[in-house]
């Protein structure tokens, strides 16, 4: 975790907490060093901006690599189903594959 990206993604938020992007920001970079945090700042941005379809992958992926299986399972499937409502074919495959991936090895 680099402390001044940090407190600068930090003081992003502070300034436009309605922006998804600086609530992702957080996320990512809090899963480096404390799960506790970027799990709320995941919660908050699937909760608040459910429709910001970058989330989903990673949100999904940070779950399942907690052990939390339900709740991934839950966000790879809300995930690919924002990613075919805005026909995003990328995202979905991304996250079809990964949703796969995850349930084969499960």
């Amino acid at each position: 975790m680099n402390a001044d990206r940090l407190k600068q993604l930090e003081e992003f938020y502070r300034e436009e907490p309605d922006d998804p992007f600086n609530v992702y920001a957080l996320a990512l970079e809090y899963q480096k060093s404390n799960t506790d945090k970027a799990a709320e700042f995941f919660d908050l941005l699937l909760r608040k901006h459910a429709e910001y379809l970058p989330a989903y992958y990673h949100a999904a992926k940070f779950f399942q690599d907690l052990g939390h299986k339900e709740r991934a399972i839950d966000t790879y499937e809300k995930g690919i189903e924002l990613a075919a409502k805005v026909k995003d074919q990328k995202a979905l495959r991304e996250l079809r594959s990964a949703y796969d991936e995850f349930m084969f090895e499960d």
